[in-house]
């Protein structure tokens, strides 16, 4: 039974003229765990109050059977408008043409199968002869993109879907693919790469970090290398030579600010031998995965390469004392939504008088720059948010991505001022040498494409700035993931305590949850109240003792009762797959047994505290073939590291085990059981620990898919969202870590009217919280409606027409540079690149 609606009438009209003073809070929804017909219909009603006294002349009577009949209606309606969308959306005219280069990669299919593997590679030179005859990319585009196909099916045991190969079209159209997570992009671009790598002309698989540089090489490299290409990787720490070489390769992965700085240390060169891309013509076709990453999130900050300019540091430290002295609204005014500062007279007196100078702007003894970025540096900069203090340093943590970036620094002295509020060490000041913005950069491409999960809110930029328009990919299968309407509270308290339930809720039925946060503080906030519950959880942030174990955390996010908090570091390259990642929980197995073995190094990073809530997790069942291969391997590996005098430092032996789970991928069975029983002054441990790999990684797959299919039957992985963003993208790339691939899911964003974004972009809520005293006294309650829904949405959309104002200024003011920047680089590289005689010419000229 659930609540009479009819006992309600009498409280209704009590509310009726607090709701109307705003749509925003029209509907209140009780929440419960309940079990209840109307929890499940997500009935909305008034909570009643003790004041108005009920009605006994109304009976009780079952309100379900309507409610669920009107959710239905409501559902299938919805489901008949998103399907008249679609048919009458361009994109799916687009898509729809895009299946006739489909028919004709599967009517190649039969006949690319029967090559062996010499004539599928001999394909190559091939489609090289004849684009040198005379024949278009376009003539060879099915036929290679079949090849391919096949060279992935052979060499990872993947073969493409259909959708895959409209994505591979999409790319090599100079179109941004927008496909869902766990939609294979990576693999994807395959496709594109070899394809217009044919022409030798280099081609540049541009990721947002190092690791899914060195991930999408090693692993799509096989496809590339199997078919005869060249495959380059550009690292941070590499020197000119190692880079000159990866850059000469035919299709070269790199991260962004990695190509962006060898460019401009390029036209820094003093000679040629310092060059390292492919003058003249270092750009010609380039796949950025996540490109709205890219191209929009890092679009705000420009490339720098500085050099030190003789400042007086002495003064930061001084200036950050006064800072101290000052209030806001008295000495200061602050606007969050772009960071600046403006002093009051009363500000400027106290400043004067605290520094003993007469004139805070005088050219001789300036004090104002210092004054102002102390202060940004005390309101704007809060630390284990904007940035963290590592071994003395201030160091930046990207607030997009969560992850820390050790090389970069902030310009115009806010660097300074930072280490100075936290009382480090003060380094140089810097003065900008060379300088691009990301959207510059990119433009320099004759060919541009770029894929991701979530473009298609900010398809009207990629068109106005790149020509780039924004192609949504099918599903290979429906999408069945369940998006719960937003929460809103009043206060953060409340919103906090309602994720710890919901959390608890989850983790009691076992289903695995992703809780996402804006910052490591409120990462470390939740942990705390998840702690006092008893809720073993993983932790995934900034911090080394977090940040070291990304990878294995991830690898057990979508495991029967895995909690995880994550900041953002989990919202792009990786998938969580429903019961586990087989392939990292094997590799678990193998470290486990062997690392304690191969060396008594302690890993260099600090150890969390917490448990990796490896207790609560089912247990991975070893075969007894396994377990012998893994007692013969402990046993080689006592002998090896007692020969080797226990030399091997904890990070060699990490390697050791890395190579040789990479060889058990490159060598058949029959290849590794032979050159483990090789007779060799080596021994033979490298194949003898591929093997274990093997066998304990089969037993893995046969674990994580039953663990997987158990967490289906629950319900799959639930996604909890604790803010919104400044942008509808990175909410979206969160909801997407869940319903991957046709799993089931689902998600539920929380919002508090105390969020950042609302007070950064001057959003009223002194009215809303009011409203809801009025409603009830419980600051837990949370409200929620459609009315809700559409006004975070237009406030996430102003917030994101501001952001794009800051980049389309930035790119206009880059385009004024850019002219001059263009005339002095190419004058560089004719005179770097020329011999005496045009050197001598242009001199002259």
């Amino acid at each position: 039974m659930c609540a009479n609606p009819l006992k309600l009438e009498a409280q209704t009209h009590t509310f009726m003229a607090a709701l109307s003073y705003s749509p925003f809070f029209a509907l209140h929804r009780i929440t419960s765990t309940s079990t209840s017909a109307c929890a499940n219909a997500n009935a909305f009603f008034i909570r009643p109050r003790p004041s108005v006294p009920p009605r006994p002349r109304l009976r009780r009577r079952r309100c379900a059977p309507v409610l669920v009949a009107a959710a239905s209606v409501k559902e299938n309606l919805g489901r008949v408008q998103k399907s008249l969308a679609d048919f009458t959306s361009l994109n799916y005219w687009v898509v729809r043409d895009y299946y006739r280069l489909v028919n004709s990669v599967n009517a190649f299919e039969p006949q690319i199968q029967t090559l062996s593997d010499e004539q599928l590679a001999a394909k190559t030179a091939e489609f090289r002869r004849r684009l040198a005859r005379g024949a278009t990319i376009a003539d060879i585009q099915a036929e290679a993109f079949a090849v391919v196909r096949e060279a992935a099916w052979r060499k990872l045991g993947m073969r493409h879907f259909d959708v895959q190969i409209i994505g591979g079209a999409v790319l090599h159209d100079g179109s941004i693919a927008e496909m869902k997570t766990g939609e294979g992009k990576t693999l994807v671009s395959t496709l594109a790469a070899y394809l217009n790598a044919l022409t030798s002309e280099g081609v540049h698989v541009v990721t947002v970090n190092d690791y899914l540089a060195q991930r999408d090489a090693e692993w799509m490299g096989r496809v590339h290398r199997f078919l005869g290409l060249s495959v380059g990787l550009i690292q941070r720490g590499m020197n000119s030579e190692e880079r000159r070489l990866n850059y000469g390769r035919d299709i070269t992965y790199t991260n962004n600010s990695e190509l962006g700085f060898d460019y401009l240390r390029d036209n820094l060169a003093g000679n040629s031998e310092q060059l390292v891309m492919r003058w003249p013509k270092p750009f010609h076709f380039a796949i950025v995965d996540e490109v709205d990453s890219v191209l929009i999130d890092e679009g705000r900050n420009p490339l720098l390469i500085s050099g030190e300019a003789s400042k007086d540091a002495a003064r930061f430290p001084v200036a950050a004392k006064v800072a101290e002295l000052l209030i806001q609204g008295i000495h200061y005014k602050v606007e969050l939504k772009d960071n600046s500062v403006e002093l009051t007279e009363e500000g400027i007196d106290l400043a004067e008088m605290a520094l003993e100078t007469n004139d805070l702007w005088d050219e001789n003894d300036p004090w104002a720059r210092f004054v102002m970025n102390a202060i940004k540096a005390k309101e704007f900069y809060r630390r284990d948010v904007q940035y963290m203090v590592r071994d003395g340093k201030a160091l930046i943590i990207n607030e997009l991505t969560g992850r820390v970036e050790e090389k970069r620094r902030w310009s115009e002295g806010i660097h300074q001022a930072v280490e100075a509020k936290e009382g480090l060490k003060i380094q140089a000041d810097s003065v900008v040498v060379a300088q691009i913005t990301y959207q510059s950069l990119f433009k320099l491409y004759p060919k541009l494409s770029g894929m991701t999960g979530t473009a298609k809110t900010e398809e009207k930029e990629f068109l106005k700035m790149f020509q780039m328009p924004v192609i949504e990919v099918p599903t290979n299968l429906p999408n069945i993931r369940k998006d719960l309407p937003i929460q809103a509270f009043a206060t953060a308290r409340g919103k906090w305590e309602q994720v710890r339930r919901e959390v608890e809720y989850m983790f009691r039925q076992g289903r695995p949850v992703l809780v996402g946060t804006t910052s490591v503080e409120n990462s470390e906030l939740l942990s705390g109240l998840l702690r006092e519950w008893n809720i073993p959880h993983n932790v995934l942030n900034a911090r080394p003792k977090y940040a070291a174990k990304e990878a294995e955390i991830v690898a057990q996010a979508g495991r029967k009762h895995a909690i995880t908090l994550s900041t953002n570091m989990a919202g792009r390259g990786t998938d969580i797959i429903l019961g586990g990642n087989p392939k990292m929980l094997a590799r678990e197995i193998i470290e486990d047994s062997l690392l304690s073995f191969l060396t008594r190094e302690d890993p260099n990073v600090e150890l969390a505290d917490e448990a990796i809530s490896q207790k609560v997790l089912p247990k991975v069942k070893v075969g007894s073939s396994s377990m012998a291969l893994l007692a013969k391997t402990t046993l080689m590996a006592k002998y090896v590291s007692k020969s080797e005098g226990k030399s091997w430092t904890y990070q060699k032996a990490k390697s050791f085990i890395l190579e040789a789970v990479e060889m058990s991928l490159s060598y058949s069975l029959e290849g590794l059981e032979k050159l483990a029983n090789e007779e060799s002054e080596i021994y033979p441990l490298g194949p003898t620990v591929a093997l274990a790999y093997l066998s304990v990684l089969k037993d893995c797959e046969e674990h994580c898919l039953h663990e997987g299919s158990e967490v289906k039957r629950l319900g799959g992985l639930h996604v909890i969202g604790t803010s919104l963003h400044e942008s509808r993208r990175i909410d979206n790339q969160l909801r997407g870590r869940a319903g991957r691939q046709g799993d089931p899911g689902s998600t539920r964003f929380m919002v508090s009217l105390q969020d950042e974004m609302f007070q950064k972009f001057n959003f009223d809520t002194e009215w809303a919280v009011r409203l809801i005293s009025k409603i009830t006294n419980d600051e837990d309650l949370p409200i929620e409606g459609d009315a809700i829904v559409k006004q975070l949405l237009a406030l996430q959309i102003n917030a994101e027409k501001f952001f794009f104002g800051i980049r389309k200024n930035l790119v206009e003011f880059d385009e004024v540079l850019e002219v001059q920047r263009k005339h002095v680089y190419d004058l560089r590289q004719l005179i770097l690149t020329g011999d005496d005689e045009s050197c001598s010419q242009h001199i002259f000229q």
